[in-house]
């Protein structure tokens, strides 16, 4: 399997506000960031499919982080892969 990534992905453990009608909203962590998206861990999102979109807004910043649109690109035991969604 080839890899098909267009940015640098960058590790970054931050916590992220993820929310979805399904479950609401629920704090998670990402684990690594790159210019088009960030993949965050959590039990809860592995129940998600490829094409949801969610929301997302990072915790604990200085300043309130702007609420960014996301859509699943892959899910895996630990979490999920979202691409930032530009409306």
């Amino acid at each position: 399997m080839s890899n098909q990534r267009q940015h640098v992905r960058t590790s970054m453990k931050c916590r992220i506000k993820i929310c979805h009608p399904s479950f609401g909203e629920l704090v998670a962590q990402t684990r690594d960031l790159s210019d088009g998206g960030v993949y965050v861990k959590h039990p809860q999102l592995t129940e998600l499919v490829a094409g949801t979109r969610v929301t997302g807004q990072v915790q604990d910043l200085p300043i309130e982080a702007p609420v960014l649109q996301m859509e699943v690109m892959r899910v895996d035991a630990e979490g999920v892969g979202l691409r930032f969604v530009e409306d």
